[in-house]
């Protein structure tokens, strides 16, 4: 199935075409668009894997989360050096580009008796508030895509906005199991139209929104990790349940990660991603980091220590780099190292440790690591055992490295603490960031007094480290 790019350019267009603000969403909700809920879905689909999973956004918080450096003498923003216009980008992609088609596709299969596609609609219009609203807390939401014309909608609390992502979750999987009206089918590039499968999606967004929680004021993380148990009763359970985006591996059909590392940026791995790697003799590495052209070794960039030759630097290998490899939209590995995760929380590690082990051995088969190699063996010995004093650091570690470049990381590294981070030497900012800004063009538009939170301020649930 080609993929071409053009498909960004019609999901580009058809922004243009259907509102001129990203609140302003069809001035008549009851009256559907023209083009087919089959035309909206493909390139949504595409827009989430190029915009949300592996967009600018993306690429930021893998360098704060220490994955990966701009080849470039500081100050650049691995060291943090941003303002808000740096993240006009990123909210102009959520909201316009995303958000406001999904509300479209929303409205209009409902209006066409089509619920699959509402469904769809539905779900990921959770997976991209969750990630707007892990990024900025408040977001507006509740008074926007009403086809009222409202472009200054005030924000809804972060608490709030999780409890609409639960709503939209809620009401999505029956859709997705109805038997009414048009099923998708090669235009779903994630399944094909195989609802089972987002049925899974759902409920493992579920349980994803429940975790981040666990930690929130008037909220018990015990109860947390229950609710995200019963969720993950119906949700992905292997390897095949991967949502992902493929890409063909052309010039019109490039990974997005691919575009970071080789043709637009300067973008490297760094040498604290690369060596934890290497010292834990993990097996994934060859998949996980390709070698530097000038030394045919395993190299990453030291944070700060400035710009050297491109090739003497390792990129992300060809499981997640490569310019034909997918771009992950839910990692199912995910879905068991939550598991893993709530079960330690209600019940301790010893009985996280089967959920842990599984998860681990996993992703070492889906990278294409025989698990009885003696590299395997001698790997998981170390790194897949829990015990009272590193569970949690472990899940969350092995967690990182089965979603790697996931924006996801980035949570629970406020969630936990893990992985373990030090500061950037910094002039401005004088601990580790924990948001995004509000972006310049926001603030210029629809300005709101929480507008003025830094980077090190917390967002409502951050309340563990």
């Amino acid at each position: 199935m080609k993929r071409p790019f053009i498909i960004i350019a019609m999901l580009t267009a058809f922004t243009l075409s259907a509102c001129s603000k990203f609140l302003d969403v069809n001035d008549n909700p009851n009256v559907p668009s023209d083009v087919s809920e089959a035309l909206l879905l493909a390139p949504l689909e595409a827009g989430v894997s190029q915009y949300i999973a592996a967009g600018n956004a993306a690429t930021l918080v893998n360098q704060w989360m220490q994955n990966c450096v701009p080849n470039q003498p500081m100050p650049n923003t691995a060291n943090y050096m941003v303002t808000s216009s740096t993240f006009d980008d990123y909210w102009n992609s959520m909201y316009v580009v995303v958000l406001n088609n999904l509300s479209i596709l929303d409205k209009q299969a409902t209006a066409n008796g089509n619920p699959k596609y509402a469904g769809v609609a539905k779900v990921l219009t959770a997976y991209t508030l969750g990630t707007a609203t892990a990024l900025w807390g408040d977001i507006p939401y509740s008074q926007g895509f009403t086809g009222t014309g409202n472009t200054t909608p005030t924000y809804d609390k972060q608490e709030d906005i999780y409890k609409s992502i639960q709503a939209l979750l809620d009401a999505a999987i029956p859709l997705l199991q109805s038997d009414q009206g048009n099923t998708p089918g090669s235009d779903d590039y994630y399944y094909a139209g195989d609802m089972n499968k987002w049925v899974k999606v759902a409920y493992t967004l579920k349980a994803r929104y429940y975790m981040h929680l666990t930690k929130a004021p008037g909220y018990n993380a015990a109860a947390q990790a229950d609710l995200a148990l019963t969720a993950l009763t119906n949700g992905m359970s292997s390897n095949d349940d991967d949502c992902a985006f493929s890409y063909n591996g052309t010039s019109t059909s490039s990974n997005a990660w691919y575009l970071h590392f080789y043709n637009t940026s300067t973008l490297v791995l760094s040498s604290r991603y690369v060596d934890s790697l290497l010292m834990h003799a993990d097996p994934r590495l060859p998949y996980l980091v390709s070698k530097a052209e000038n030394t045919g070794k395993y190299n990453g960039n030291t944070i700060g220590s400035g710009a050297g030759a491109l090739q003497d630097y390792s990129v992300a290998g060809s499981f997640y780099g490569g310019i034909a490899s997918k771009v992950y939209i839910l990692n199912a590995a995910e879905a068991l190292f939550l598991k893993a995760e709530a079960t330690y929380i209600t019940a301790g590690y010893t009985a996280a440790q089967p959920v842990f082990r599984q998860a681990v051995a996993g992703n070492l088969v889906k990278l294409g690591v025989d698990t009885n190699s003696a590299a395997a063996q001698t790997f998981l010995a170390k790194r897949g055992v829990l015990t009272a004093a590193n569970a949690l650091q472990l899940i969350i570690e092995e967690k990182a490295t089965a979603n790697f470049l996931s924006i996801e990381n980035y949570t629970d590294w406020r969630r936990t603490g893990f992985p373990l981070l030090q500061m950037i030497p910094n002039n401005t900012v004088t601990s580790l960031p924990r948001r995004f800004l509000y972006p310049l063009n926001e603030i210029t538009a629809n300005p709101q007094a929480l507008q003025t939170a830094k980077l090190t301020d917390r967002v409502w649930w951050d309340r563990s480290n």
